[in-house]
């Protein structure tokens, strides 16, 4: 299936915007989404991902509810969701397959939303990348473990622990 929706290169997979309420105040940050979650345009959409069970855990989020329930809610607690990586070449779903990234404009999405006072880095991928996307004063930046299946030295519990911070920061 051909997901490219801009320019040349049919192997270009394109990501997905942004979700951020206008108060917002903690944008996490993913490096670039699964074929799951690009092909049904969700966030978080590999139902491995423990991504939507941390964010229920923490704020009460019924993880059966349909998608934009639960999108509805993530903004009700001041979060944004967004990937560093706008575009890529990417065979599977792997972070370690990434070729030709093309970085999300984030210094200016946080210009536009200045009350983000946190920057929460899915994993240590989403950190790498982040490095080389931007510099951004003014905001904190925290690196999670990341949520994916594939990783799995930490467990559950350990994971949920480090994720405490962004309901502290809400």
């Amino acid at each position: 299936m051909n997901h490219n929706t801009t320019g040349s290169d049919p192997d270009t997979l394109q990501g997905l915007s942004s979700v951020c309420g206008d108060d917002a105040r903690v944008l996490i940050l993913g490096s670039f989404p699964s074929v799951l979650s690009i092909e049904g345009a969700m966030y978080y959409g590999n139902p491995h991902n423990q991504f939507w069970r941390i964010m229920g855990d923490l704020f009460s989020i019924d993880t059966s509810l349909p998608y934009p329930e639960r999108i509805e809610q993530i903004k009700g607690y001041k979060i944004a969701l967004w990937d560093v990586i706008r575009s890529c070449s990417r065979p599977g779903s792997a972070d370690s397959r990434i070729r030709n990234p093309v970085f999300n404009d984030i210094a200016g999405f946080l210009a536009t939303h200045p009350g983000i006072t946190l920057v929460a880095l899915n994993g240590s991928t989403a950190a790498r990348y982040f490095r080389q996307a931007c510099r951004i004063p003014g905001a904190d930046t925290i690196v999670l473990p990341s949520t994916s299946p594939a990783h799995a030295r930490a467990s559950y519990e350990e994971k949920r622990e480090k994720w405490m911070i962004i309901k502290e920061s809400t």
